[in-house]
């Protein structure tokens, strides 16, 4: 890592002003107004970071390249470990009263139909949200933008290019330019939320190392109801095809539907209105044509950052770890990110003979490892379940999905899984060192 003052990145080296034997390493810094913790980023991650930051009566900066919260469609689940940590920051509510239930989900055949049907009922013993609550992440980012904006302990910075980073001694600088021009922010910590291009990650040096699907996925919504024309579908539905995949799902605004882009296409391809609307009819035919209320067509990768942490400064969602969205975890693990790094910042601002080191170091290993373990490893097997074109190799599947679906000891570890409970529950979220180390 390379002195980054002010305008420049680079991935070789390290700060000159650290010594190289301790850059990793963070002392006990003050936070106060002068010395906030930094939030860059204000998607879903970082939104929740800040809140939560606020919510431990902490004073946070946050800093974003949009001029406005961002009106991004891409993930829309929200899963019950997911929602239980929301929860302690008091959105759930109104999340529920715009969003959507949905109690299952199926896996289905493209050929055969349905395979089998998921039931998050079986969590009920467990979990106050045994579901996974339907709702587009840009709703979660307004409520929460429209929330801070009247928090005297929260400064949003919109339309704010972070342009340099270096790590000191007692904490972080930041060079930024925004509205009023160029500026710089010191801060006692810094979470970067800013996404799969992460420039506080390139600033950092840290690796993002894995690797890209050769095709691209599209989502495209509708507002015609696929259950009336496909009356057993469920409101989320992974479908396998050894030639064109889909994953269906219901939003409270529209229909969903997600399918591979062949590499060859070029972006027009992609987004041409009559090759949409084929695919669409493939779905199910609709006669009067199907509405396109949104598209988008992007890469997908499974890549995970080599750390999580350098020095006082923390990775967190998309900057962290990218992964195909077939189960929905991405989002949700994210936030999981976001409140893990909150709960031990809190601690370490509350002093009292904490442990920064152990801390942030915990938060570098648990996450990372909950990201290769759980997120990296799921989505890669679901990918590749719907995508399988070997015919023994799909039938064996199915075979084993009904095998699940069908005992309900098997499908309650299995939906404890995908649910993100299993993880959660294994290594808690912000879990102090200390009680870790006991219960290992």
């Amino acid at each position: 890592m390379t002195e980054l003052w002010p305008t420049s990145f680079s991935t070789d080296g390290i700060p000159p002003s650290l010594d190289r034997m301790h850059w990793h390493t963070a002392t006990a810094a003050p936070v106060s107004r002068d010395r906030p913790i930094a939030v860059i980023g204000a998607g879903p991650v970082g939104m929740t970071a800040a809140a939560a930051l606020a919510a431990a009566d902490l004073p946070v900066v946050l800093v974003e390249l949009t001029p406005s919260p961002r009106p991004d469609w891409r993930a829309s689940t929200f899963h019950a470990a997911t929602l239980e940590l929301l929860e302690t920051i008091g959105i759930t509510g109104q999340m529920h009263a715009e969003g959507l239930v949905v109690p299952t989900y199926q896996f289905r055949d493209r050929r055969d139909g349905l395979v089998a049907e998921f039931d998050f009922g079986l969590l009920a013993d467990e979990t106050r949200f045994p579901y996974r609550l339907q709702l587009n992440q840009q709703h979660l980012v307004r409520m929460l933008a429209d929330r801070l904006a009247g928090d005297d302990r929260v400064r949003m910075r919109f339309g704010t290019r972070l342009t340099g980073l270096e790590i000191e001694p007692d904490g972080v600088r930041l060079a930024v330019d925004g509205p009023d021009g160029a500026d710089e922010i010191r801060a006692a910590y810094a979470i970067g939320a800013d996404g799969p291009r992460s420039t506080v990650r390139s600033a950092l040096g840290v690796a993002f190392d894995g690797f890209t699907y050769p095709e691209r996925f599209a989502i495209t919504s509708t507002p015609v109801d696929l259950q009336e024309l496909v009356p057993d579908l469920g409101h989320v539905n992974y479908v396998a095809d050894p030639e064109e995949w889909l994953f269906i799902l219901r939003t409270p605004e529209s229909w969903r539907v997600v399918w591979p882009v062949p590499a060859s296409y070029s972006a027009d391809e992609a987004s041409d209105p009559e090759r949409l609307q084929h695919r669409l009819q493939g779905v199910a035919p609709y006669e009067p044509g199907y509405p396109v209320i949104d598209h988008q067509v992007y890469g997908v990768h499974q890549r995970v950052a080599s750390a999580f942490r350098v020095g006082p400064v923390l990775l967190a969602g998309d900057a962290a770890h990218i992964n195909s969205p077939i189960g929905g975890v991405g989002l949700n693990s994210g936030i999981h990110d976001a409140m893990d790094a909150v709960r031990r910042l809190a601690r370490i601002a509350a002093g009292d003979g904490v442990d920064v080191e152990a801390e942030l170091s915990e938060y570098d290993r648990i996450r990372r490892t909950v990201a290769v373990e759980y997120v990296q490893a799921d989505t890669q097997r679901n990918t590749d379940r719907l995508r399988e074109t070997d015919d023994a190799v799909r039938r064996r599947n199915q075979e084993e999905m009904r095998a699940i679906a069908t005992d309900p000891e098997r499908a309650r570890v299995y939906i404890r899984r995908v649910s993100l409970l299993e993880s959660v529950r294994r290594f808690g979220i912000g879990t102090p060192p200390i009680e870790r180390e006991e219960a290992r």
